[in-house]
């Protein structure tokens, strides 16, 4: 099982990342062994946008909230 590091990464980095991975993909530029790799590396990468997404939500509903 591979452990799960907390990356230091903005939103806007991980969405490039992901679409030059897709593109690679898409072009069919990598080797199956590779595309398992990208394939875990871009699950990795939403997992972010989406924790990103989730707590800008927070905060917005809670400034809202507030006024």
């Amino acid at each position: 099982m591979t452990k799960m590091v907390k990356e230091k990464i903005s939103y806007d980095q991980a969405v490039e990342e992901i679409e030059t991975i897709l593109q690679k993909i898409e072009g069919g530029e990598m080797g199956v062994d590779e595309l398992a790799e990208k394939v875990a590396r871009v699950t990795e990468l939403l997992k972010i946008c989406r924790d990103r997404l989730f707590k800008t939500e927070e905060q917005i509903q809670k400034i809202l909230g507030e006024s």
